[in-house]
C-alpha cells in the first residue's frame, strides 16, 4: 500500500470514528430530551380515556366512613381541562357527576357538573387525593428533594420525599417501588407516589391534635386503573348494623342512630332511637331537632321538625312500604334553648330497607 494510500484510509477511518461520536451524541441527547424526570406533581402521567379507581375515607365525610371513588379522564375541553365522570359508591349507594379537572394539577373546578349529594365528595377529594398539589404544583417538585415545603401546623415537620418503599397495591398485579412522603406531628403522615401516575397511589394521614390519640384524617389506595370506559357501578343493599354515629360538620355534636328490629323489613314498623351528644360524647339536655326520611328517589316519606329530646335521646316509628336504601336527616336546632345559628349542625345515615 503506497503512503498515499494509506493516508486516504487514515482519513477515512478518522471520519468514521467522528461520524459515529456525533450519532452517539445526538441520540444521548435525544433520549435525554424524552426521559422521565425525576419530577412529580398531581396530574403527571395522566392521558386520555385513562380511569382510577380509589378505595378511601375522610374525617370530615360522613365520620370517616370508606367508600370508593372512581374518576374517568373521558376528553378535554377547548381550554384542556379534563371531562371526567365520576362514581362514589357509599355503602350501596352510588352517585354520578362530573368533574371538570384542572390540567394545572387536577383541582375539581367549580364548573363540575355534580348534583348536591356529591358535594361532600368532591371535598374529601380536594383534601386527599388532590392535597399534595398545594406543595408540588406543576412542573412539580424533585423526589429527591430534602423538602417540599412547611405544613399549615405550628410544630409540625416539613413535608418531604422520606425514601423508597415497596408496596402491593390492589391495583397492580406486581409489587411497585414507592416515594414515601412524610410529615411529623406527634404521630407520622405517609403518602406513597408512583413517577409519572397522576395522583398518589396510596395514604394514610392524621388529625392535628394536641392531646389523646389522633384520629385519621384521610386514607386512601388505588383499587383499580386502566384505559377505556368503566363499567358504572350499580346500586345494591349492604348489611349496616346499628348504631350508627356520625358528627356534625362543625363537630359541636354527635348523633347516634339506633333502630329495632335490626333488619329494616318493608311493611314491618321500625323503632328508631336519637341520641345527641357534645363534641366530647356527653349527652346534652333540651336538643331540638328535625327527623326526615328520604326515599331513594328523594321523595320525604317522614318530615318531623322541632322535635324535642329533653333527655338527649327520643324514638320515632315509622313503616316502609317497600326495600331500598333511605337516607335519614337530623339536624341539630338548639341546645338547652341556645339555637346554632347559622350554622347547619346535621347528619345523615344511610340504612337498608329489605
Amino acid at each position: 500500500m503506497t503512503k498515499a494510500e494509506l493516508s486516504k484510509l487514515q482519513i477515512s477511518i478518522i471520519t468514521v470514528l467522528i461520524s459515529s461520536a456525533v450519532l452517539a451524541t445526538t441520540d444521548l441527547l435525544f433520549s435525554n430530551a424524552f426521559a422521565v424526570d425525576n419530577n412529580w406533581y398531581v396530574g403527571e402521567g395522566v392521558t386520555k380515556d385513562m380511569y382510577v379507581k380509589y378505595k378511601m375515607s375522610h374525617f370530615d365525610t360522613n365520620n370517616g366512613r370508606e367508600f370508593t371513588m372512581t374518576i374517568y379522564f373521558k376528553d378535554q375541553d377547548d381550554k384542556g381541562n379534563w371531562i371526567s365522570p365520576v362514581f362514589v359508591e357509599d355503602q350501596g349507594k352510588v352517585i354520578n357527576g362530573t368533574f371538570l379537572l384542572s390540567p394545572l394539577d387536577l383541582t375539581a373546578l367549580g364548573t363540575s357538573e355534580i348534583p348536591p349529594e356529591m358535594t361532600k365528595y368532591r371535598s374529601a377529594y380536594a383534601n386527599s387525593l388532590q392535597w399534595l398539589a398545594a406543595f408540588v404544583p406543576k412542573p412539580g417538585q424533585s423526589l429527591n428533594a430534602g423538602s417540599w415545603g412547611k405544613i399549615a401546623s405550628i410544630g409540625g415537620s416539613e413535608i418531604k420525599p422520606a425514601g423508597h418503599q415497596e408496596l402491593n397495591i390492589p391495583a397492580f398485579k406486581d409489587p411497585v417501588d414507592s416515594v414515601r412522603v412524610e410529615y411529623y406531628k406527634g404521630i407520622a403522615s405517609n403518602t406513597y407516589i408512583l413517577n409519572e401516575f397522576p395522583y398518589p397511589v396510596m395514604a394514610k394521614t392524621y388529625v392535628d391534635v394536641t392531646t389523646g390519640s389522633a384520629p385519621i384524617q384521610f386514607q386512601y389506595i388505588l383499587v383499580e386503573t386502566g384505559k377505556g370506559e368503566p363499567a358504572i357501578p350499580e346500586s345494591s343493599i349492604v348489611e349496616v348494623t346499628p348504631p350508627l354515629k356520625e358528627r356534625t360538620e362543625r363537630g359541636d355534636f354527635y348523633v347516634s342512630l339506633d333502630w329495632n328490629p335490626p333488619t329494616i323489613t318493608s311493611g314491618q314498623e321500625t323503632t328508631f332511637n336519637i341520641e345527641v351528644t357534645d363534641k366530647d360524647q356527653f349527652p346534652v339536655t333540651q336538643a331540638s331537632y328535625d327527623f326526615i326520611v328520604m326515599a331513594s328517589n328523594n321523595t320525604i316519606l317522614l318530615d318531623l321538625k322541632n322535635q324535642l329530646a329533653r333527655e338527649g335521646t327520643k324514638s320515632h316509628s315509622i313503616t316502609f312500604d317497600q326495600p331500598g336504601i333511605v337516607t335519614i336527616k337530623i339536624q341539630v336546632n338548639s341546645v338547652k334553648g341556645v339555637t346554632t345559628g347559622i350554622f347547619t349542625e346535621q347528619v345523615e345515615f344511610q340504612v337498608p330497607v329489605k
